[in-house]
């Protein structure tokens, strides 16, 4: 194979894993937001929800991964190692490399702190897996600022489809319908989280 062959064949690889990564991150963020509902999806039990999520998580770092060694790999992106990890560098497009950076450090944390739970304690945890909700925004951007198939039809309609999932979820998560009221395993009424906690304030 000749090297205009592979460069063409990385070139081409690079592009669509960052596609993939963009749908991959956009279900990591649904799902953990059905997650937190404590909702049950359509023909899925709560602990498969959680399951998908995890998996979708590791997808997209490997997407993420491939997309990074391939551009690097390739002449024409003029993508240094240390730009991909290091946000608004010395690349050629700062600002967009830069927000792409963001997001694989981001994604690369959640990760860490994730399978470091246990030892992190919760509360640190959960304070870092909110920037879940920076990392998706910085992979559009980058996608918006970097993809050289912006122009095309299916590419537009693709980062419509996951802006609009998200900003509905987002906006889910944000209403008072968001919590689950029902306890599905006995039909009864749940108390939220802050009747709960005036309980146990009170008892105390």
């Amino acid at each position: 194979m000749s090297s205009a062959s592979i460069d063409k064949a990385l070139w081409y690889l690079g592009r669509s894993s960052g596609v993939v990564s963009l749908v991959l991150l956009t279900l990591v963020v649904a799902l953990g937001i059905a997650t937190r509902s404590g909702r049950l999806l359509p023909g899925l039990p709560r602990f498969a929800v959680s399951a998908v999520h995890r998996s979708a998580s590791l997808l997209a770092v490997v997407f993420l991964t491939l997309h990074v060694v391939t551009l690097t790999l390739d002449p024409q992106s003029q993508l240094r190692w240390l730009d991909a990890v290091v946000p608004f560098g010395s690349h050629p497009k700062p600002l967009w490399i830069g927000l792409g950076a963001a997001s694989l450090d981001l994604m690369v944390a959640l990760i860490v702190t994730s399978l470091l739970r246990q030892r992190i304690g919760h509360r640190v945890w959960r304070a870092i897996h909110w920037a879940a909700y920076a990392l998706w925004p910085f992979a559009v951007l980058h996608t918006i600022g970097t993809g050289t198939d912006m122009h095309s039809a299916w590419m537009l309609g693709l980062l419509t489809v996951c802006t609009l999932t998200v900003a509905g979820l987002i906006g889910w998560r944000l209403s008072t319908r968001f919590l689950d009221p029902t306890d599905r395993t006995t039909g009864t009424q749940v108390p939220s989280r802050e009747t709960r906690l005036l309980t146990v304030s009170k008892g105390l």
